[in-house]
């Protein structure tokens, strides 16, 4: 083999390798974008204003996300450059992880939201990939908040694949502490497993 074929098959595993880290997203249209944050999110609305018990309430919008987020192509993303690292029964442990903790945060934070209401605001096309539908959130006591859900097509179907609070997004933050993890680990993935592990353990 010449020093350029290797060159170029090199190259070629290189862009291999990041068209599998990369998430399955496409473009969907505005419109449809906010009928689904707005069906979404009256079901959302309605788990939390049940009389249901407190945990029942936390299943119900778990069962919720794991049908509304696109947790695979979201936790890829936050796991980012380590994706390639990764050896595949790490990348398996680590979706499968990502998935509970995402869950769980997520369940926890909106289960306390009882007596919630949300508006519609404005829909726009942020990137090539995604639509950004904001909403206002209310409830009882507290100030008004505007929650942003960034929606893209995910195999034919509206995912949500971020959420923005405040102006924060939880992919973008979640990709900064998980890296953070393994750099302090010696750039080891293991390292980022056994926090996950243990942070679970906790919850």
């Amino acid at each position: 083999m010449t020093p350029n074929s290797m060159t170029r098959r090199a190259a070629l595993l290189s862009l291999t390798a990041l068209a599998c880290a990369r998430p399955a997203w496409a473009a969907i249209d505005p419109s449809r974008a906010t009928a689904f944050v707005e069906q979404t999110g009256n079901e959302m609305v309605r788990i939390l204003n049940s009389d249901a018990p407190v945990e029942r309430r936390r299943e119900q919008v778990a069962a919720l996300l794991r049908r509304a987020v696109d947790i695979e192509g979201v936790g890829r993303f936050v796991l980012g450059r380590w994706w390639r690292q990764a050896t595949p029964s790490e990348q398996q442990e680590y979706l499968r992880l990502f998935e509970e903790t995402l869950v769980r945060n997520l369940a926890g934070r909106f289960g306390e939201f009882q007596g919630a209401r949300f508006a519609l605001g404005r829909s726009q096309q942020r990137t090539e990939d995604d639509v950004l539908v904001t909403t206002v959130v209310e409830r009882p006591g507290s100030p008004a908040a505007t929650l942003d859900w960034r929606v893209a097509d995910v195999g034919g179907q509206p995912r949500i694949v971020d959420l923005v609070a405040e102006g924060t997004s939880l992919r973008l933050t979640q990709r900064s502490e998980y890296s953070a993890v393994i750099t302090r680990g010696n750039n080891r993935v293991a390292a980022l497993l056994e926090a996950m592990r243990a942070q679970l353990a906790r919850m």
